[in-house]
């Protein structure tokens, strides 16, 4: 669904990421969809390996075992880079851009779950897809995309697996 304007982070991390590898991101620390990296050739800008324009700055997205909002996101802290296939590494991030962008919202259902993210609503930016990335302006109902779901509530970034929080 494309909404108006709003601001919208860059994670700009230390590593060079590979297609299929970026961000969980999402606005809800239970569900999170995968942002790629900007390793895509496309006519309007350079691929960027190091960079996830990772969406609205009220977004989560996992730091180690904690998640945080984008926004608290700065140079010297560390992200969870993940691929297509759930693989992990810890990257540091050498810079965090804030900007006000036209955004959209995705969303992912698996049964009876909803992942949601705000994302900035542009061609360049990639959901990662089981076989390859998508950009989100081509995205249509009954895309398979990759998501994660986690059990449990988060206070302060923390994992809390009998509490339950309803998010929306």
């Amino acid at each position: 669904k494309p909404l108006s304007t709003g601001a919208r982070a860059c994670i700009d991390t230390c590593d060079m990421n590979n297609e299929g590898e970026g961000l969980l991101v999402g606005s809800s620390s239970s569900g999170m969809i995968l942002v790629q990296a900007e390793v895509e050739k496309n006519p309007f800008v350079s691929p960027r390996p190091f960079r996830v324009n990772a969406g609205a700055v009220s977004m989560y997205t996992h730091t180690g075992k904690k998640t945080q909002y984008l926004e608290e996101l700065q140079a010297g802290n560390e992200v969870t880079v993940v691929n297509r296939e759930g693989k992990t590494k810890n990257s540091v991030i050498g810079r965090a851009k804030i900007e006000v962008r036209p955004l959209v919202l995705i969303e992912a259902v698996k049964k009876d779950k909803t992942a949601k993210a705000v994302l900035q609503n542009a061609e360049t930016i990639r959901v990662v897809t089981p076989d390859g990335s998508k950009p989100v302006t081509k995205l249509a109902k009954g895309d398979k995309i990759i998501s994660r779901f986690e059990q449990g509530g988060r206070h302060f970034g923390t994992l809390v697996k009998d509490e339950k929080v309803i998010e929306k």
